[in-house]
């Protein structure tokens, strides 16, 4: 199988990071526009941009027929989903294989099973591998409630067909199950068009721990080492890092194997994380399976070496893996910053604008992968991630020191973001430690919200001035007033 010309099926600063690979393979490469969309760095690295129209910007990017007829219209012999969108959805899958496109990622088969939790647990546990105490609706609905009961608490509420923390709900008291059970069975309805829930025992103080695999669809599978991604608000991530600080050496190898082995069980093609709740005694129960590549794989790529992109491509043009397990190094540690436009001191509001000055860190050990360009307008049509802040260092304390030098260097102005906050996350010291869990964020929210002094008007109006003294002197402010002590926007 051959793979000359690459459509990818999607935006930001995903879309940039594929097509950079892509063209580095020799490939033609084509992405996606919005007619309503502002130009990104994708557009710009792409040999040519294919205009879709919808309704809304995300309607359009999950126009399953619309991205398949322009597929086949520009001659794409294979398409990258990058994630979120259409990237786990089996219908775009064959869709796809009727067109004759090859999809970069798993089989439709594959999607369909990992991706119903229900399903994917029940997989998991029928082969012998570790999930935690729950209760399934299906099983039967009549006795779902006094089931969820038997449990015990606390219970932890999850839509069958969820993902990304949408519809999770954290029961303490038998009191107000049945409530939450109808709010969660709502909003999965809403965000999922499936009502079907489970519930599972809730581990208290648990870390978020996932494993990198990859696959040949064949049973041959590696892994490429875990990521620890405990540092969530509201079930999303925004701070991850590997090695995990938690694991032995010992841990490490047994759960990133458990991954290895439920990626063999179910003959997984390309790039895929398998994730874990960690327990505070060194248990760990399977979580779910990701069917795509994750917004934290560049730090996997920074400690491996790897560029998993480029096995992607590998693999779905049927070339099979480039490396056995022994040759997949785990050098230094990295750390990734999701860096969004929100308003930390007023409860994370998505925040908009034009970007009037940008000016990302660089740097030995500093990468960043983009979705935003200078002069830029950022919407409330997408995600509210910018960007991605990653760095690599020999050990887990440079590493915290570059990542927030790297943080207090990211200049944007024009738009409020998270980067005074995340650089609190880094200073805090329980972080510094490594003695954190999907709870940090929760229990140490007034603290890493405190607003500071904020100059970013004056900053702006400065910058707006066509004066070039006043231009010189306004690119001086943010390392004058990081140095003062008070950064954050």
């Amino acid at each position: 199988m051959t793979i000359s010309k690459l459509l990818v099926a999607n935006r930001g600063e995903i879309a940039a990071r594929v097509l950079r690979t892509a063209k580095a393979r020799g490939l033609a490469t084509a992405v996606l526009r919005h007619a309503t969309e502002q130009e990104g760095p994708a557009h710009l690295i792409a040999d040519e941009v294919v205009t879709i129209d919808g309704p809304t910007p995300v309607a359009a990017y999950l126009d399953i027929s619309q991205i398949v007829a322009a597929a086949t219209k520009i001659g794409a012999d294979a398409v990258h989903p990058g994630y979120g969108f259409l990237s786990e959805n089996a219908a775009f899958v064959a869709a796809l294989e009727e067109a004759g496109v090859t999809f970069v990622g798993p089989t439709s088969q594959t999607i369909d099973l990992m991706g119903d939790k229900v399903r994917a647990r029940a997989f998991v546990e029928e082969r012998g591998f570790p999930v935690a105490p729950s209760a399934i609706e299906d099983d039967d609905p009549a006795s779902f409630v006094e089931r969820a009961r038997a449990v015990g608490y606390p219970l932890l509420i999850k839509p069958s067909a969820g993902g990304g923390g949408k519809g999770m709900r954290v029961v303490r008291e038998d009191s107000t199950l049945e409530t939450e059970i109808e709010t969660a069975r709502r909003e999965g309805e809403r965000y999922f068009g499936d009502g079907r829930l489970f519930v599972e025992r809730y581990i208290e103080r648990p870390r978020h721990i996932e494993v990198q695999v990859m696959g040949d669809g064949q049973g041959n599978v590696v892994h490429f080492w875990e990521r620890e991604c405990s540092i969530q608000r509201r079930f999303q991530k925004i701070i991850e890092e590997t090695p995990s600080p938690a694991l032995t050496p010992e841990q490490r190898d047994e759960i990133c194997e458990t991954a290895a082995g439920i990626a063999r069980a179910v003959k997984y093609r390309g790039a895929g994380t398998v994730e874990f709740i960690y327990a505070q005694d060194g248990a760990f129960y399977f979580l779910e399976m990701n069917t795509r590549l994750q917004v934290e794989h560049p730090v996997t790529e920074l400690v491996t070496g790897f560029d998993l992109v480029a096995e992607q491509l590998r693999v779905a043009a049927g070339k099979g893996l480039s490396a056995v397990q022994a040759d997949i190094p785990q050098t230094g540690h990295s750390i990734e910053l999701r860096i969004c436009a929100e308003d930390a001191t007023a409860d994370f509001r998505p925040a908009i604008g034009d970007i009037r000055l940008l000016d990302e860190p660089q740097g030995e050990g500093v990468r960043v992968d983009s979705g935003i360009l200078d002069g830029g307008k950022v919407t409330t049509d997408f995600d509210p991630m910018l960007s991605k802040l990653i760095v690599h260092g020999p050990d887990r304390a440079q590493a915290i020191a570059r990542a927030r030098n790297a943080v207090q260097n990211y200049v944007i102005l024009g738009v409020t973001t998270n980067t005074g906050y995340l650089d609190a996350i880094l200073a805090h010291p329980d972080f510094a430690s490594g003695d954190v869990s999907t709870g940090f964020l929760a229990e140490q929210s007034e603290t890493l919200t405190a607003p500071g002094e904020d100059v970013s008007d004056l900053l702006m109006a400065a910058a707006a001035l066509s004066d070039a003294r006043l231009v010189s002197d306004v690119m001086q402010i943010p390392e004058m007033y990081r140095k003062m002590g008070g950064w954050r926007n």
